[in-house]
């Protein structure tokens, strides 16, 4: 299965008003959602009630056996994560703090505590007919968000029935992103022309060298900074990365998202910029054949 990756330095660039627009415009049939901090692309694409949901189960957690406790605190002073709280003279473990290190349950001299499976979020499936939408979302506080990455596109492509999928990334360069990148064939980085922006693109392409992924760059609302959009397409020019088109701003994009859209469904400025540079994109990723 080829495997377009959108991704972007950080959240606000218009990276899934990207993904959504090329999921519309490509008549995608396996698309997924790997933002699992923040997933919103289900809201583009008119996604209600997943066809199939689970628990995902990440680390295991500690809990403190009221019973057998005997409020020694060698548990609280021992946890470096200040994840043990007094509560009415008891002593409870604060699972969004809880990293699963154990190490309260080595020093318990009762054995009061016990480690245990966790659901540290939910993973959700989409099917109609033959498209397939993968996604998931990281409960408040839990890691495991790279693991959690990794399960929604194993699930994409054991329910998919098409040899070509398009992932939405999350933002930066951490572990989601990392498990994002795993598989990929081509990356396309959404840029926005500030100062930030630059240096976000920087980290990235660095990150995709690490793991000998081709990247593409094109920049969101251009035209807000002329100057820097020019340096970036000339830092594409000079890395030799292919730079793939610039995108308007465009209040009829905003109109488009706020009203559950993408903006490939609209005729407006942004949609058929966004149409050029999926041309482009969809023919690098031909090329790696």
């Amino acid at each position: 299965m080829k495997q377009l990756l959108i991704l972007s330095g950080k959240g606000g660039t218009g990276k899934t008003t990207v993904a959504s627009a090329f999921i519309k415009i490509s008549k995608a049939k396996s698309y997924a959602d790997c933002d699992v901090d923040a997933p919103n692309l289900h809201l583009s694409m008119g996604k209600e009630k997943p066809s199939e949901q689970s628990d995902f189960f990440g680390l295991d957690k500690a809990l403190i056996k009221q019973d057998s406790c005997i409020k020694c605190g060698k548990c609280k002073d021992a946890c470096r994560f200040d994840a043990i709280d007094i509560v009415d003279g008891c002593y409870e473990v604060n699972k969004a703090a809880c990293e699963g290190c154990a190490v309260c349950a080595l020093v318990c001299p009762n054995s009061a505590v016990s480690m245990l499976k966790t659901a540290a979020g939910k993973l959700m499936l989409y099917k109609e007919d033959d498209v397939v939408f993968s996604t998931a979302q990281l409960n408040i506080g839990s890691g495991n968000s790279g693991l959690l990455v990794t399960e929604v596109k194993k699930n994409m492509q054991n329910s998919a029935q098409s040899d070509f999928a398009i992932i939405d990334g999350s933002p930066g360069i951490g572990c989601p992103v990392i498990a994002s990148i795993s598989g990929t064939d081509l990356i396309l980085v959404v840029s926005e022309p500030s100062v930030s922006g630059i240096s976000d693109l920087e980290r990235i392409i660095q990150t995709a060298e690490v793991f000998g992924v081709k990247t593409a760059v094109c920049i969101n609302k251009f035209d807000t900074n002329q100057k820097i959009s020019d340096e970036i397409e000339g830092y594409c020019s000079e890395k030799g990365i292919s730079f793939v088109g610039r995108i308007p701003f465009d209040n009829l994009a905003m109109e488009a998202i706020n009203a559950g859209k993408t903006v490939a469904d609209i005729d407006c400025p942004s949609g058929h910029a966004i149409e050029e540079i999926y041309s482009k994109t969809y023919k690098l990723l031909s090329e790696e054949d």
